[in-house]
């Protein structure tokens, strides 16, 4: 199975520096927190990069308690809440057109936030409007991340300059 990297780096809006996981989850919540239903995130990056760490942030975020995992064996995981999350990972699955067998569509345009992990063997499936989000391990450094966000459509564009001034001011 091949991963393609979705990004151009010259489209990121954001990008950080993050020192630990905790730094990491507590972004999620930010993140979380202006996040509305119909929203759909991409996680990027390779196996302990921090996707799921990311996740449980965003999970607390949108108000949902309980044990976040990654759905790498089951694809999918939902979590009820006042805005459901579903959580996607695409990373077993055969092809791309095995995407269509999960009923992608009902998560894409339902009344939850969808999570997506290894967009990139999706890409075609994905829609115009998204947040991608890269994570990256700096070699030698265990515990950091290099967090890249690139937004599509005029409501990520303005939920990133949101999250900036939540960073920039410290929380």
């Amino acid at each position: 199975m091949e991963y393609r990297t979705i990004i151009n780096w010259r489209l990121a809006l954001f990008s950080l520096e993050l020192k630990s996981s905790r730094e990491t989850e507590h972004l999620g919540q930010l993140l979380g927190s202006l996040l509305q239903p119909g929203d759909i995130i991409t996680l990027n990056g390779e196996l302990g990069a921090g996707k799921t760490c990311l996740a449980k942030g965003i999970a607390n975020g949108l108000g949902i308690a309980g044990h976040i995992t990654s759905p790498t064996f089951t694809l999918i995981n939902e979590y009820p809440g006042k805005i459901p999350l579903y959580h996607m990972d695409v990373y077993r699955l055969g092809s791309p057109g095995e995407f269509e067998d999960l009923g992608y569509e009902e998560y894409f345009y339902g009344s939850g936030v969808t999570l997506i992990e290894w967009a990139g063997l999706v890409e075609e499936y994905l829609p115009p409007n998204r947040l991608d989000i890269f994570i990256n391990k700096p070699a030698g450094k265990d515990e950091c991340r290099q967090v890249h966000f690139v937004a599509y459509g005029s409501r990520f564009t303005h939920m990133i300059k949101e999250l900036k001034q939540f960073v920039r001011s410290g929380d």
